[in-house]
Formats: C-alpha cells, structure tokens, sequence
C-alpha cells in the first residue's frame, strides 16, 4: 500500500472543468450583445468568472474535510434544505421569497443576491441518500427480501417530499433531476435485481397508461393539469411533439431547432448570431455553441462532458470505500440527466425543461452546486487508497 501525506488531485478532472469553465466564460462573453435590452451591462460572463472563482474555494474548503465526516451532518443538511423548499412553498417570508417565469424557486436576499435551493438540495440528496444506504447495509449484511424492500422504501421516502416541493414551485427540470439521482442510487444500493425489475416494469405500465390517456384525451388531460397548476407541462408536450400546430408553445423549440441547424457543420462565426433566443445566457447556451461554431463546436463540448462522466465513473470505480462510491454515484446521475436532458431538448429530443447545461449555462446556485459536487468527488479520489497489486 502506498500512503500519502499530501492531497492525492485529479488533475485531468480539474483540467475539464477549467476547460468547461472557459467555454462558458467565452461563449457568454460573445452572445451578451445579442441579448434583450434589460440585460445591457449584466456582464454575465464577469459574473460566471466570479462563480467559478467561488466555486474553486468551495473545492478547496470540501477537500479539507474527510468526506465520511460528511455523515455526522447529513441530516442536519437535509433538514435545512427541506426546511428552505418548505419556506417557498409556503411563501414565506414574504420579503424574501422571489418569483421569476411563474415559479417560487428563489430566495432573494439584499446583500448575497437570488439564492434557489432546488439546486443544492440535490447534492443534499446525494448526501443522504448515501448514508442511509451505507448505513442499512452495515446493518442487514444478511439480506432478506424484507431489509432490501425496506431500504427501498427509505431511498423513495428522502426522495418524495422534495418532488412534492419542486412540482409545487412548478419546477418540472428539478424534479426530474431528483428522480435520477434517486434511480441511480436504487440501482447501486444492493437492492436484489428481481425487485428493481418488478419497479421498472411498474414504471413502465405508469409511463405507458399516462401516455396512452395523454394520446386519447388530450383536452381532458390539459384541462386537468391546468387545474392543478401544471399547465406549463401540457404546453410543452404539445409544443415539443407538435410545434408546427403550437406555435406558442413551441416556439422556444422551433428556434432552438433553427440555430442549431443554421450553425452547419463550421459554424457562422464568432458574434454571429442571427437567430433570437430568449434567456439564450441560461438554459438555451448550447444552441449559441450550436449556431456559431457549428457541428464541430459542439461535438467538442459533448466530448468534454463525455470525459467528464467517464472520469466520474472511473473513480467510481477506484473507490476502496462503499461510501465514497455512492456519493459519486449520484453525481454522475445528476450530471448525466442533466447533460442529456439539456441537449436534448435542444434538439427536439426531448421535451423543454428549466434545466441548466452544467457548466456552460449562467447561474450561481447551479454552478456552485455543481463545483461542491465536483469537490465531493476529489475529496473521495485523493482518499482512495491504492494499493500494490489491486485497488480495493
């Protein structure tokens, strides 16, 4: 075995994600003059350097610390993270609670700025999931169908409140974060394969019937989200698969589409944007790749964020520690989703959710998120140790 009195860094992971911090510096930089009006001198590409100037502390103060400490202040870190999305389902304090694009998903504070909880609680919930996890398991070395369905009901419980929360605000892009990052962890947990099956099929009889009423009653099922206040969902179904008969709703995609498509294989150029996006800063910033640099541009950003799942994965893989595996675990699956899911609905693939391209897209709740997620994955890799002849 060969002990290490210093820091043991990946620097190839910290090598992509100065290169994914580049791009989003570069590319927010060039597409700020094309944005509306209210945004002149946001310099929001100053204000994402900021971020990730802020983030490298976060990585450097989370490496400090053992990261099975991080089980003495798992629940205390839940409980303030569900306590926050209680706060804004209940709109309380008033002052503080801020609405944006009909969503209660921020705190607004006078000195620190918007602040939305959604995103940190879903390392919170990785966090926890995985203490409960290792915890079970060192208690049921035995397995019995009872301890695994048991352990099941306990991931689905930690899930369940802050679904219930992120739906409430409405913040459809969040909870399904938060569903595969729980998916995840059930599939590494231990749990027997037989009941993942049986849960898979399940969700599969759900998705499939949801689909068939969606198909048959489509006015009837509007009219039902509407009155539950998930209309929004309604209309980005019906904006995604028919955004010729929805020009309202699908809109956002159909100009999405059009960028994307106009880039071709090279690109128009730097600055060269002629397609309007709204909020092309945030969520839509793949489509300004897209459409300046073209098909090459964007396969090297998909290249990096393939790096960077491989690398998680891989020290995944190297953990001598159940723990530490499990916390990297549901990272990637935040990462993954996310990944997928913003690209993709960038190209018709998906439908449009709220969801930030980690990395790239502007915002200082999710890229901090994202920095304190990347730094519970160095402090796990520079307290692996290794080993002569295997890594165990």
């Amino acid at each position: 075995m060969q002990n290490r009195s210093t820091l043991n860094i990946d620097y190839t992971l910290l090598s992509i994600l100065i290169l994914l911090g580049l791009v989003s510096i570069f590319t927010l930089n060039i597409i700020e003059p094309s944005l509306p009006a209210k945004y002149e001198g946001s310099n929001f590409w100053i204000r994402q350097a900021m971020w990730y100037i802020g983030g490298g502390i976060i990585i450097g103060a989370v490496m400090l610390i053992d990261y099975d400490r991080f089980h003495q202040i798992t629940w205390f870190l839940y409980g303030i993270g569900v306590l926050s999305l209680l706060m804004l389902f209940l709109g309380f304090p008033a002052g503080i609670v801020h609405e944006a694009n009909g969503a209660v998903s921020w705190f607004n504070f006078p000195v620190i700025g918007t602040i939305q909880p959604g995103e940190f609680i879903k390392v919170i919930l990785v966090l926890t999931h995985a203490h409960v996890i290792v915890r079970h398991n060192a208690k049921y070395v035995n397995k019995t169908l009872k301890s695994d369905i048991g352990l099941l009901s306990k991931i689905i419980a930690l899930a369940a409140p802050i679904m219930f929360f992120l739906v409430e605000q409405p913040d459809l892009g969040g909870f399904l974060v938060i569903a595969a990052i729980t998916g995840c962890m059930i599939l590494v947990s231990g749990i027997r394969w037989r009941i993942l099956f049986v849960l898979f099929f399940l969700g599969a009889a759900t998705a499939s019937l949801v689909a068939a009423i969606w198909i048959f009653y489509p006015v009837q099922v509007g009219a039902y989200l509407e009155n539950t206040g998930l209309g929004h969902v309604a209309s980005r179904f019906t904006g995604w698969l028919n955004p010729d008969e929805n020009p309202d709703a699908g809109y956002q995609l159909m100009t999405a589409m059009l960028a994307v498509g106009s880039g071709q294989l090279f690109g128009k150029g730097t600055s060269n944007m002629e397609v309007y996006i709204p909020e092309r800063h945030t969520d839509m910033i793949f489509t300004a790749i897209a459409e300046q640099f073209g098909f090459i541009g964007t396969s090297i950003v998909v290249t990096l964020f393939f790096l960077l799942i491989y690398r998680l994965i891989h020290i995944a893989i190297q953990s001598n520690d159940a723990y530490g595996s499990y916390l990297i675990t549901g990272i990637i699956g935040m990462f993954a989703y996310q990944i997928f899911q913003n690209i993709g609905m960038s190209i018709q693939l998906l439908p449009i959710t709220g969801l930030p391209l980690p990395f790239l897209s502007y915002g200082g709740s999710s890229t901090l998120t994202y920095m304190l997620a990347i730094g519970i994955v160095l402090n796990v890799h520079s307290r692996t140790k290794e080993y002569m002849f295997e890594t165990r």
